[in-house]
């Protein structure tokens, strides 16, 4: 499942500039950045619709949690066979399926909400989660390959930047189209036909923004497709894509696989629980609509730190940096369940600070010494997203029984396990040229 660009040796690690033939390095690079801008604007949209279906189907918050749990078990479900398709299909081949399984998953939105069935929801959910699985299987590894193996955390920081980009604006817009319109009615006081007609028009607004990128991503995914002979690919055919695993026997990438898993469960439950956190009358007693407004604030704060974190990796060790800013998300978690008003409110959004560079920091750690094996490497640590399946329900859970300060405790955890990675880490793997 190897990626080898036409080129270059896979397995020379010190390989600098272009790895593709007829393809300049930069047009490849906003291509990439591109996608990653659409998927993380797209998976931001999950912190605006949870507390929108969870006024609408009256759900507690592990039940409204499930909306990332049906959201990134797609992770786990479709990483290895999007590494297969793009080992048959190549990179832009595979962009373009993915894009278009994403429009699949948006159009899914019209006989959800025609249905009133929260279920369908998760199951649109689901499949646009898909797409967006085979488009990260596709950009993490690419954009690591287009430069020296020395600069891969600093180049994949600031891809991940655009990625940031997204997640800042797409939950502004998504707030004021889809939550602006959280009617008055209470919905416990519905019953039969007049509840299922509540829940369908007051869905409409979901359903026309999930349009709306459904149209986007058909335009797009012809943009890619028409470009799909640009870029020069071999890729090794042989194995079954399951050997994948056995690189999990190494210490350091199983290690760093956890961490991605728990940094991602921990991100996701921390963005998800936002709105109803600051809606608390001991924070900042904000509206729906306010509330989620300043979900941005957290997001661009992770688009700040990439910034500025591509420039700091290149000075200082990535597991050292990884310790300082998992230790620093330990500590506003713990400031923010202490404390109230603006000092509570808004320690919570700034971890959005600390956590911009932990997924690049710990793909490039955890990748570091596979050489031709980077592609099955990236196909495993996708498949760890599923943290954001399992660890934001957890803390729904939490939530429901204790409070939301309370179910912080588990995100702290998270990143206590990434602070001992980073120590782990600290130092290149055996066998790396830089």
């Amino acid at each position: 499942m190897a990626f080898t660009a036409a080129t270059t040796s896979s397995t020379d690690p010190g390989a600098t500039a272009d790895r593709s033939r007829g393809v300049d390095a930069p047009d490849l690079q906003l291509f990439v950045f591109g996608l990653f801008f659409i998927f993380g604007g797209i998976t931001s949209l999950n912190d605006v619709i949870i507390p929108k279906l969870k006024d609408l189907f009256t759900l507690n918050y592990g039940q409204a949690l499930l909306v990332q749990s049906a959201f990134f078990a797609a992770y786990f479900l479709f990483s290895l066979p999007a590494a297969a398709i793009v080992r048959k299909a190549g990179y832009m081949r595979t962009a373009s399926i993915g894009l278009l399984l994403m429009t699949a998953g948006c159009l899914m939105f019209v006989p959800a909400s025609q249905s009133g069935m929260f279920g369908v929801f998760l199951i649109a959910l689901f499949v646009l989660a898909a797409g967006i699985t085979v488009i990260q299987v596709v950009a993490n590894p690419l954009i690591s390959l287009l430069g020296p193996l020395r600069t891969a955390s600093s180049r994949l920081t600031f891809a991940q930047a655009f990625n940031s980009l997204g997640t800042t604006v797409f939950p502004y817009v998504g707030s004021i189209l889809i939550l602006g319109s959280l009617a008055k009615i209470d919905p416990k006081t519905l019953s039969g036909a007049a509840l299922d007609a509540y829940r369908t028009a007051e869905t409409q607004t979901v359903v026309h923004t999930y349009l709306g990128l459904a149209a986007a991503l058909v335009i797009v995914a012809a943009v890619v497709w028409t470009r799909r002979k640009r870029l020069h690919e071999t890729h090794d055919q042989t194995g079954s894509i399951f050997h994948a695993f056995d690189l999990l026997r190494r210490p350091r990438f199983s290690f760093g696989a956890l961490c991605i898993f728990l940094y991602v469960g921990a991100e996701v439950a921390i963005g998800s629980l936002i709105v109803n956190y600051l809606e608390q009358a001991n924070v900042l007693g904000l509206d729906p609509v306010s509330a989620g407004k300043h979900v941005p604030v957290y997001w661009f704060g992770a688009l700040v730190g990439r910034f500025i974190g591509s420039g700091v990796l290149r000075l200082v060790s990535p597991g050292k940096v990884l310790v300082g800013v998992a230790a620093g998300a330990i500590a506003l978690i713990l400031i923010s369940a202490n404390t109230t008003g603006i000092v509570c409110g808004y320690s919570l959004l700034a971890i959005g600070l600390v956590n911009s560079i932990m997924f690049p920091t710990i793909f490039s750690l955890a990748s570091e010494g596979l050489g031709a094996r980077a592609a099955e490497g990236s196909g495993i640590i996708a498949t760890a997203i599923v943290g954001g399946a399992v660890i934001p329900p957890l803390t729904g859970m939490l939530a429901d029984h204790s409070s939301l300060r309370f179910a912080l405790a588990l995100p702290a955890v998270c990143y206590l396990i990434i602070v001992a990675y980073g120590f782990y880490a600290r130092r290149p793997a055996a066998g790396q040229t830089t």
